[in-house]
């Protein structure tokens, strides 16, 4: 291992060779996990990486040993040099992927194709029309479930995120599972996460033992088995027997896997995060404007990584509201 490379190893040996680029904080969704009602305050364009700055900054992160690109938001594709900015991406030596709400997918799906990009994270938070209407707060379910549709057809690996809540469309985790045994996707149930202003409560949380107990309590022990996870997996995975699809939990609330984290974040404005909750970011992009090189910053932050949860070890900490708002917006993170 070179010693450029040394610089994605933590002190707890975890090297981090997956980068997760947020391209913007805006959404065509106002879903209630992740923003407010009325959206977030729209700064100047200025504020934000441009492609160029979007490529300088990914170059380096690969020439340091980054593996795997993820680009998120907001929703990336409401960007509109998001085409641009996937084919340049595409040429580097790494394997990329997107997740998206579904919306523009059918306006994109053949550069994506074309570009090489295989996985494609979908949201998708209930199978009823007027639950996701709720949820999101805007009127695209059709659209989304068709080019969820589309994705399938057309080959690509497709993964559902499912945000779960209490009373909110827990009473389909079943339905969800079910829609895996006769299609190729991967349903990921994912605890409810706290992030300044989603107004979080564990009280409307639902855990992998709950969920695991529901999918028992209908298919039978022996309905669904456990299957193998990848590296670095951030879910713990199962298939109904004989299924076409398989379904996941992703526990970061009751089950942490920060022992294997791989990743780190890149936010649209430039910020890297060295973990999802992490409060303080590391600001790259104003020390690549003034031509400066931005791996002893790089360096400096993937060092002072947390073990777990940026630092919040127990639930009670994690739980702490005034340490939700030390952090940003989900949709003003990336994913």
């Amino acid at each position: 291992m070179s010693p450029e490379t040394n610089i994605l190893v933590d002190q707890f040996g975890r090297k981090h060779d997956y980068l997760r680029i947020s391209l913007t904080e805006r959404c065509n969704l106002r879903c209630t996990y992740c923003m407010p009602a009325e959206g977030i305050v729209l700064r100047p364009r200025e504020e934000f990486m441009r492609t160029e700055e979007v490529m300088a900054i990914a170059q380096t992160f690969v020439d340091l040993g980054v593996k795997k690109i993820r680009l998120t938001g907001g929703e990336p594709l409401v960007r509109k040099d998001a085409g641009a900015v996937i084919e340049l991406l595409s040429k580097l030596p790494v394997e990329l992927s997107i997740s998206t709400n579904g919306i523009l997918i059918d306006q994109h799906i053949d550069r994506l194709e074309a570009c090489g990009v295989k996985a494609v994270n979908v949201s998708l938070d209930s199978l009823k029309r007027e639950r996701m209407l709720a949820i999101t707060r805007r009127d695209y379910f059709d659209r989304i479930t068709q080019n969820i549709q589309l994705l399938i057809d057309r080959g690509f690996d497709v993964k559902i995120n499912n945000v779960v809540t209490k009373g909110v469309n827990d009473d389909e985790i079943i339905d969800f599972i079910s829609w895996t045994k006769e299609t190729p996707v991967a349903v990921r149930f994912i605890e409810f996460m706290p992030f300044n202003g989603n107004e979080w409560d564990w009280s409307k949380g639902v855990s992998l033992d709950d969920i695991l107990k529901r999918t028992t309590d209908h298919f039978g022990v022996f309905g669904f088995e456990r299957i193998a996870d990848k590296p670095n997996d951030t879910s713990k995975n199962y298939r109904l027997k004989n299924g076409a699809g398989s379904f996941a939990i992703i526990s970061t609330v009751t089950n942490p896997f920060c022992d294997s984290c791989n990743r780190i974040r890149l936010t649209a404005d430039g910020k890297l995060k060295n973990c999802l909750f992490s409060g303080s970011e590391t600001d790259l992009l104003t020390t690549l404007r003034n031509g400066e090189d931005i791996r002893p910053l790089i360096a400096s932050s993937i060092q002072n990584k947390k073990a777990v949860r940026s630092g919040m070890e127990s639930f009670d900490a994690f739980s702490n509201t005034e340490e939700h708002g030390k952090n940003r917006q989900m949709v003003a993170i990336g994913g």
